[in-house]
């Protein structure tokens, strides 16, 4: 294996020290690709066998050979140049050679080649096999045989160029590569989309120097299954907080059992599994991005920076102009004719006299024969008698239809010339102003509504069209002709002969001499899509008329072959216009004829001995492919083959290989004529035929560079980016042509820049019709010199072209405006880079002629795509293949990279009437999310390069001095806030209320509840209610107190249970589970209460459940009798051993007993119970909650939303955790007040339970989850009228609390708030609790602060943590709400996560609590308290050390508002941001998920949920397609440009998945490390997975 065949095993160590740390510095980025190949060839220099069998001295001569060098083929090189050359024509229908060049796909190969030295394998997208079926599995390549995606022409051409440079690769290929190739002798697995069947050849191929597949191919299809920890991709590293608790072998909750957690993964990096097929293509993705990106990032940031982007620094190198300033080019005069007529239709009036009998038209049918011929006598006859209908029988004498003047649209299929000739002269004959259009045949029509838009702004309010094609045109059900969409409404006549008038014989048509009236008006498509209509006087016509007559030489008499569209363009202008001014035989070749009977323009010219054509390249290249079925042809009679589109740069290959084959049937070189035109200047320059021998014109070389930067230099060192350019001749007769700067004032341009063409002539069209403002700006253009002062008083028109004046005054045109992608301040033009992608071999895998390429603006940059369509047949490995080489190809030859490659299925991208592909509808169709693509491929990372410079986090050294210094200059308060006193509160009440309570009962919730059963029996404390609204169970103080001393008299006997032993209450929402919570407090045991597994998903929830009883060492388990069955079935036993249960009592049917008696804690600080919850990073932590807490956070709430024993409130939350355990379970004992209570799973079964109960019951208070409320949200939000019928009000409702851990959904509760304000409900009302762990109700609106405030924060500054406020609806901003009032005896204050130091109110950390109901501590198994015990006491740096506070976990700030609090002072109020364990850290700054996630929600209708993580600093965004599978991919590109524009982060992996793959907690929360961890075990069942590149 050359040098790489070195093995490691015998070095000596200290080289393979070395050699390690040398691989640190490069994966570091401490060195350059070239720095560590050098360090390293020279370590191993002594070590490496000399055997190469390839001299150096060769090396040079054997790259890519000239064209001469073929000639003597060498003798493996297979059939000589002479057989390849005719294969090349052979090869069916799958070349396009408007793009065909043999120069070309040489430079094509040969790059490709030096990109296999440095590219590394790409990642191939993953696809679920279901989705996009588009071909037989049989027809990909079989397992066994080398790659046949190759044709053998394209393997030999690129030989030569890749042997060279496979010697060169050999020896710089990295070190893992070759760790990779021996670690992968056994093939990847079926799953992995990856192996292309040529690892098990993978050695030999290697080691034949002569196998032109170089190693690089190799590469691409072996598994890197290196598990050493993948490279960072960005420069800083991210500050990993230790997670938090991890409790268990790291519980992984969702679908996963343990056997699959984190800890038994092997570790490679943070827990990915080796042999997982994603970690290894996202490996491959890495080392794809690990090398330094072209373009370098500059130094670039600032803090608040208005301007977000780098702007490229512009290259000293660059090539600038250096010619002098070009002069204007003046055309020859236009001779004046004597016999020339004054107007084009006193031309027909003449011929249809004189000249009756002779032929104006042939039409063919189908198949290429003539249908008919059209006399000019009979032109003229039958045009009179329309333009006589027209004027006098469409309406009455007093009221004509139409007048002089009108416009009028003409609508004629392609294959029926003949009635559009008719329609075409009756029209000028009548004077009314013909706009040909296309046939719009469904409503569906790519561009048609924009055709409804010229309709409009011309006024055209009548269509003429024939009987045939009015058939045909789509109807309504009642038989109307279809109002089209964006249409006017039209009038449709009918042309047909039999349909017209004769003419009363005192009736003559008034032809005027030619004046600037408008005589038509022409469609053409602007670069956005607008169709706008170019208006063309009669002078113009005419004139332009006589420049052709003038330039081409036309005779009288000669026949001419169009196979053009004969409604605009040159097929109008020489073929319907010209022709009958010269009384020329016209034949038209329609493209329904060409499609089928490719040859026949061809068959047309030898028949009728023709003496011009008119074509485009397209026509050529079919008559190539077609001509061996015709051997008898003669093109001699042709003294000019006009090319329509010569001025395109690619036709110079076409025009070379049309001759090359028909040189031998009498085609002379010297006749082809390539020419430029634009609709709005019409014919810009022709080349005239040469004389017979005369030397053909030279070509321009041009170099691909320079012409980026619109400079021309001739080519020479590189030629593999090289352009050849053949002249379109000189300028037409009577004309003025300038070359001014296509973009900003029209300054003139230097002789050797490129610039567009712009042009003075009488000959050309005069405005847009109907839109002044727009023809301002292009046909009254009048150019500058270099100082700004114009060059005359002369007003030119642009034509759109862009080009130069060459040698001799011979116009060189190298591209379109429309086709001009300016991607950072370089130019480049469509047309080329799809002709290098069709370079690309092999191109069986695309259709030729479907290739679009458009740019789309994403952060301030525009962007290249390309979309081709993708034949049927094609396998997922070729199509991949190909793709992957085409990035490489243009970004080698064009040094610029495509954005987006998309491949669509055969036949779905929009055509223009004429089979071209609409490039306006499929950019548009592209950006909306509606083109489905089957194949995606996405390279971010290599193009977008403004991005600004990476954040470098700062030392912090800040002491306490610099602080106080700091706030005290800067006016900054230290953010703190803290609930109201709860000493003052106790002050007032304790007169009041002192004589009914008992001191204790501050201290145990169990002494309250026997305290409450003694002086209040019969008080109803709690009402379940079962979804029909319906109460099922209640529970008065009396009735709670007993059932609590049955289930404490169980625990005794049957448990055998000890003081202080954990149980756990395993019950559905209800008072069962409130009894048995109260029961344990009695037994003196400590509760801990769980959610049940849900019966119908085993599987999934009963290992959670499992999990807590073994992390709790729970003594034993209290259960209803259902799910006590549940626990002991066949179905539990299949995911969790089910004979290791605790004791299990079922507490349904308890007997009558009591305890001997009643526990009583000996300290408040004892633990009342435990309260276990799986945190949205999939951590289980349970927290221990002592008595003193409980009834400190009861007294908070209490006091804070004002509750009495006469008040009831209704809660709707899941009983098992956090505040919605406390509210449910232990607040109405401690202070009174009646809990009715709504278990959220019957709101399933009845959406409207909760609303209903709260306008029912006349509930002022309630509290609910964020599940509860977006249900009402998505099911109700559409039957308000139908609730207010049925009498639902909520205008009793005072506070509506979401109880959430998380930052408040400000558009969730928003929207909530509107659709619910017709039942009554008050904006007000609704508000948000915050509580954490460590502390579980730090936040909750209750009665008695202000409402809850909102801000508006820049995003840019919050990924800085520092805190800018802005005003509602700045660019980049983030609404947040304050999370509700704080409760009393609660402090908070905000500080650095790092620095534990204090923080000022405009920056960003984590929320600090301190209160007397935080929480004791977190319940573990492994004495790791050290490791946690920072979350629960812990001291500021500086500041107040004293104070022990606990660590929420929360990013989040804290602001003074304008409010007054309840006292009087201003009222501080906190806003949660996000889990300080869930942020990314990206780039160096910190992004919330939930931001990310919010856009990606919005970038296309059918994502219904979506979620973020990072993977080694790339992020992987997860996105549930809620829509059909085909629009898979569709969300591919929208994702990454709307994350790439509203967050300044490039995606990595786009996952597509099902709806309802993303886990969600019980409390609505996205378990994203879930997620994650499923997604690098590959448990996802992903629809698509797209790696950006």
């Amino acid at each position: 294996m050359a040098e790489r065949g070195v093995d490691l095993a015998p070095l000596p160590k200290e080289v393979k020290d070395q050699l390690a740390e040398l691989e640190l510095e490069l994966s570091e980025g401490d060195i350059t690709q070239k720095g560590y190949e050098k360090k390293r060839s020279k370590l191993l220099a002594p070590y490496i066998p000399q055997t190469q069998n390839v001299d150096p001295g060769l090396q040079s001569i054997q790259l890519a050979p000239g064209p001469g060098a073929d000639s003597s083929p060498s003798p493996d090189a297979g059939p000589s140049a002479s057989t390849r050359q005719h294969r090349s024509h052979r090869s069916g229908g799958a070349r396009d050679d408007r793009y065909r060049s043999d120069i070309h796909t040489e430079a094509v190969q040969a790059a490709l080649a030096k990109h296999k030295e440095e590219k590394m394998a790409l990642p191939m997208p993953t696809k679920r096999r279901s989705a996009f079926v588009q071909s037989p599995m049989d027809n990909c390549t079989p397992p066994d045989t080398s790659s046949a995606s190759e044709d053998e022409g394209s393997l030999r051409r690129r030989q030569a160029a890749v042997s060279a440079a496979l010697v060169q690769s050999l020896q710089n290929s990295e070190f893992w590569i070759n760790r990779s190739i021996q670690g992968s002798s056994t093939s990847s697995s079926a799953s992995s989309t990856l192996s292309h069947g040529e690892n098990s050849k993978s050695h030999n191929h290697v080691q034949s120097q002569n196998q032109s597949n170089a190693l690089a191919d190799v590469l691409a299809h072996t598994r890197i299954e290196s598990s050493n920890v993948p490279p960072d991709v960005t420069s800083t590293v991210p500050q990993e907080r230790n997670s938090r608790v991890e409790t268990g072998p790291s519980p992984v909750v969702r679908g996963m059992s343990r056997g699959q957690s984190r800890s038994s993964m092997m570790e490679t990096a943070d827990g990915v599994p080796v042999h997982s097929r994603v970690s290894t293509k996202i490996q491959q993705l890495l080392n794809t991005l690990k090398r330094p990106k072209r373009p370098p990032l500059t130094d670039f940031f600032l803090d608040d920076a208005e301007q977000i982007v780098e702007v490229p620094q512009p290259d000293p190198n660059t090539p600038r102009p250096e010619g002098r300033q070009i002069i204007p080019v003046k055309g020859e005069p236009l001779g004046v004719v004597s016999n020339w007529p004054p107007a084009l239709q006193a031309a027909l009036a003449r011929w249809g006299a004189t000249q009756a009998k002779s032929p104006a038209l042939t039409a063919l049918d189908i198949t290429g024969k003539p249908l008919y011929t059209l006399t000019y006598g009979k032109l003229w006859s039958r045009s009179l008698k329309l333009a006589y209908t027209l004027l006098n029988k469409l309406g009455t004498k007093t009221e004509p239809v139409l007048k002089p003047g009108d416009r009028v649209a003409l609508v004629y299929p392609n294959s029926d010339p003949g009635m559009f000739w008719v329609a075409f002269y009756g029209c000028l004959l009548a004077e009314v102003i013909p706009v040909p259009i296309e046939v719009p045949l469904s409503q569906k029509d790519a561009g048609s509504q924009q055709i409804g838009f010229l309709l409009g702004s011309c006024g055209v309010s009548l269509a003429l069209t024939s009987e045939v094609c009015l058939k045909g045109l789509p109807k309504t059900p009642s038989g109307e002709i279809l109002q089209f969409k964006g249409w006017p409404r039209l009038r449709w006549v009918v042309t047909d002969t039999k349909y017209l008038t004769k003419p009363s014989k005192d009736w003559q048509p008034h032809i005027p001499t030619a004046n600037t009236d408008t005589a038509y008006i022409e469609y053409k498509a602007s670069k956005e899509g607008t169709v706008m209509g170019v208006a063309v006087s009669k002078i113009s016509m005419l004139t332009h008329c006589q420049a052709l007559t003038q330039a081409c030489n036309y005779c009288e008499g000669e026949t001419l072959v169009n196979v053009l569209d004969f409604k605009k363009d040159m097929g109008l202008w020489h073929g319907v216009l010209t022709s009958v001014m010269n009384r020329i035989h016209t034949i038209s070749v329609p493209y329904s004829v060409m499609k089928a009977c490719p040859l026949s323009w061809v068959q047309r010219v030898h028949n009728s001995k023709a003496r011009v054509a008119l074509v485009k390249c397209r026509d050529l290249h079919w008559a190539m492919m077609a001509h061996r079925d015709q051997k008898d042809i003669s093109l001699s009679s042709l003294r000019m083959l006009i090319v329509a589109d010569g001025a395109n740069p690619w036709s110079v290959s076409s025009c070379d290989a049309f001759l090359n084959v028909f040189q031998s049937h009498g085609l002379k070189p010297e006749i082809i004529c390539p020419c430029a035109s634009s609709p709005e200047a019409m014919t810009v320059a022709i080349r005239r035929p040469g004389a017979r021998g005369a030397p053909l014109p030279a070509r321009a070389i041009l170099s691909m560079g320079g012409l980026s930067h619109g400079v021309i230099r001739v080519n020479t060192e590189d030629k593999n980016s090289a352009l050849t350019v053949q002249d379109v001749g000189h300028v037409m007769p009577g004309a003025l042509m300038c070359i001014v700067k296509p973009d900003g004032p029209p300054m003139l341009c230097k002789t050797d820049e490129i610039g567009e063409i712009v042009l003075n002539s009488r000959a050309g069209g005069t405005m847009y019709y109907g839109l002044p403002g727009v023809t301002k700006n292009t046909f009254e253009v009048i150019p500058v010199n270099s100082g700004g002062t114009p060059i005359g008083e002369i007003p030119f028109t642009r034509t759109g072209l862009l080009g130069f004046v060459g040698p001799g005054s011979l116009v060189f045109v190298v591209g379109k405006t429309e086709g001009l992608l300016s991607v950072s301040t370089r130019r480049h033009n469509a047309d080329d880079l799809v002709a290098t992608a069709l370079a690309v071999e092999p191109i069986k895998t695309v259709y030729r002629g479907r290739i679009a390429v458009f740019s789309v603006t994403v952060f301030y940059d525009e962007r290249i795509v390309m979309v081709a369509e993708q034949r049927p047949d094609a396998s997922e490995e070729d199509s991949f293949q190909w793709m992957s080489r085409v990035l490489q190809a243009i970004d080698s030859i064009h040094q610029v990279g495509l954005y987006c490659l998309a491949l669509v299925p055969a036949n779905t991208l929009p055509k223009t009437p004429l089979g071209g592909i609409h490039i306006c509808e499929t950019k548009q169709r592209f950006l909306e999310g509606s083109l489905h693509p089957c194949n995606i491929l996405m390279c971010p990372h290599t193009c977008v390069t403004n991005l600004p410079k990476p954040r470098q986090k700062q030392p912090v050294g800040v002491g306490p001095a610099s602080i106080m210094v700091g706030n005290l200059i800067a006016g900054k308060r230290i953010a703190q806030a803290a609930g109201r006193e709860l000493a003052l509160i106790e002050d007032q009440d304790l007169s009041r209320k002192l004589s009914m309570w008992p001191m204790t009962m501050h201290q145990f919730l169990s002494e309250a509840l026997q305290w409450r059963a003694q002086s209040d029996p019969d008080h109803v404390l709690y009402m379940l209610l079962n979804a029909k609204g319906a109460a099922v169970s209640t529970a008065t103080c009396l009735q709670l107190h007993k059932r609590a001393e049955k289930i404490t008299a169980a625990l005794l006997e049957r448990g055998g249970i000890n003081t202080g032993d954990n149980v756990v209450l395993l019950y559905p929402p209800g008072i069962d589970l409130i009894a048995s919570f109260y029961g344990c407090l009695y037994a003196g045991c400590i509760p801990v209460t769980v959610r049940p597994p849900h019966p119908q998903n085993l599987t999934a929830t009963l290992p959670t459940v499992r999990m807590i009883i073994d992390v709790s060492k729970a003594a034993c388990i209290l259960t209803t009798q259902a799910l006590m069955k549940t626990l002991r079935s066949k179905e539990a036993a299949a995911s969790v051993n089910v004979k290791t249960w605790p004791t299990i009592i079922d507490t349904d049917d308890l007997p009558r007993k009591r305890p001997p008696n009643i526990y009583k804690p000996p300290t408040a600080e004892m633990l009342a119970y435990l309260d276990f919850s799986v945190s949205t990073t999939g951590m289980l932590t349970g927290v221990k909650i002592s008595h003193a807490a409980v009834s400190a956070l009861c007294r908070s709430i209490k006091l804070q939303c004002e509750l009495y024993s006469s008040r009831q409130v209704a809660i709707c939350l899941d009983p098992y955790c956090g505040l919605g355990f406390v509210l449910w379970c232990l607040s109405s004992v401690y202070s009174g007040h009646q809990s009715i209570l709504i278990p959220p799973m019957e709101l399933e079964s009845s959406l409207p339970l909760w609303l209903s109960t709260l306008s029912q019951y006349k509930i002022r208070d309630t509290f609910c989850s964020y599940s509860v409320m977006e249900l009402c949200t998505k099911g109700l939000g559409t039957q308000t009228e139908a609730l207010k019928a049925r009498g639902l009000n909520l205008s009793c409702v005072r506070s509506c609390v979401v109880v959430a851990e998380e930052r408040p959904r400000l558009s969730l509760t928003q929207s909530f708030s509107k659709l619910f304000k017709d039942l009554g409900l008050s904006p007000r009302a609704v508000s948000t609790a915050f509580g954490s762990r460590v502390n579980l109700a730090i936040c909750l609106q209750g009665t008695a602060g202000p409402d809850p405030s909102t801000v508006y924060v820049d995003m840019k500054s919050l990924r800085h943590d520092r805190v800018r406020l802005v005003e509602r609806g700045a660019p980049q901003s983030l609404p947040l709400m304050e999370s509700g009032t704080i409760l009393p005896g609660v402090r908070v204050i905000i500080v650095n996560p790092e620095t534990k130091g204090p923080l000022g109110d405009s920056h960003l950390g984590e929320i600090w609590v301190t209160s007397p109901h935080n929480a004791s501590g977190y319940y573990t198994i492994y004495g790791e308290e050290s490791l946690q015990a920072d979350h629960f006491n812990t001291r500021l740096s500086f500041g107040e050390p004293q104070t022990l506070w606990a660590r929420t976990g929360y990013l989040g700030f804290v602001r003074r508002t304008e409010l007054l609090d309840a006292s009087g002072d201003r009222h501080d109020a906190l806003f949660v941001v996000g889990s300080l364990d869930e942020t990314l850290e990206l780039r160096g700054l910190r992004y919330h998920p939930i931001d990310i996630e919010t856009s990606v929600s919005r970038a296309h209708r059918s994502i219904a949920e979506s979620a973020v993580f990072t993977w080694t600093n790339l992020l992987v965004v997860v996105a549930e397609l809620s829509g059909s599978e085909q629009e898979a991919l569709d969300l591919v590109p929208l994702v990454t440009n709307v994350v790439l524009e509203e967050h300044h982060l490039i995606v990595g992996v786009v996952v597509i998945v099902d709806p309802g793959v993303i886990p969600i907690n019980s409390r609505g929360e996205k378990q994203r490390m879930h997620l994650r961890d499923s997604f690098l075990a590959d448990q996802l069942d992903p629809i698509y997975v797209a790696y950006n590149m």
